[in-house]
């Protein structure tokens, strides 16, 4: 049970799997006003940089949940190094259909609402493991400007331009679905780079130290063919952000 191959060797080095960097993490933290001994619950918690940080910088505790090994054990040495394992527990399993037996203050979700068969899955999923008065958070792309053509659209990595929405019109939904919100911090072009330029560097040097691996040609057409992609669809059409929800 594990993520494809290709993200494991892509995001190695990655602490953060999403646009977001220790900066936009950390102001999430800050706007969320979090008190010392909230319980948070990540599906899809990845290398574990925002229970390990926020437990450093806050006092949270909590779970993550995530189906890659690797991101498990990386995100348990995070938390080893940052002194918070006691705060802190890692599950590496699949998130889909995780509910918390103890319940949470804070139920996030970011960058990984396929576990709930989309956003609206996703956020009825979370609100099992949430009590009453709590902060639902839900990571989710969004176009900053619509893409011109269905192929741009596939560039971005979408199916369709349907499959997102614009900003105003994402932030409706979570109205409809019958939900505040109640904070969000965006990513921007920067965040963007260096959630996807990492990878490059990363692929690169897995290459030279495994040439004859069989995954080593995808590999070496990502590598190829990714910046060329990302600077012409994703870093101009594509956003994403991080919604704090709070149950009408």
């Amino acid at each position: 049970m594990d993520i494809p191959r290709i993200f494991n060797v892509s995001e190695s080095a990655h602490r953060i799997h999403n646009p977001f960097t220790p900066e936009k993490l950390a102001t999430l933290g800050a706007a969320l006003r979090l008190e010392s001994g909230t319980r948070v619950l990540d599906l899809g918690s990845g290398s574990g940089e925002l229970l390990c940080t926020w437990a450093r910088d806050h006092g949270v505790v909590g779970t993550g949940v995530d189906l890659s090994e690797l991101f498990t054990e990386q995100a348990r040495r995070r938390a080893e190094g940052l002194g918070v394992a006691d705060r802190v527990e890692f599950i590496h399993g699949d998130a889909a259909g995780f509910v918390s037996d103890e319940k949470a203050g804070v139920a996030a979700c970011l960058g990984a609402t396929w576990i709930g068969g989309g956003v609206a899955g996703t956020i009825g999923l979370l609100a099992q493991s949430l009590r009453p008065g709590g902060i639902i958070l839900v990571g989710e792309p969004y176009w900053r400007k619509l893409p011109p053509t269905e192929e741009v659209a596939r560039g971005c990595l979408a199916g369709s331009v349907s499959d997102f929405l614009l900003l105003p019109d994402l932030l409706a939904s979570f109205g409809r679905l019958g939900y505040d919100v109640v904070e969000m911090v965006l990513a921007d072009q920067d965040s963007w780079d260096r959630y996807e330029a990492a990878k490059w560097l990363t692929m690169r040097r897995w290459l030279e130290d495994n040439p004859d691996d069989e995954l080593a040609s995808d590999v070496r057409a990502r590598l190829t063919s990714e910046p060329g992609r990302y600077a012409a669809c994703t870093r101009e059409y594509l956003g994403w952000g991080v919604f704090a929800l709070m149950a009408r």
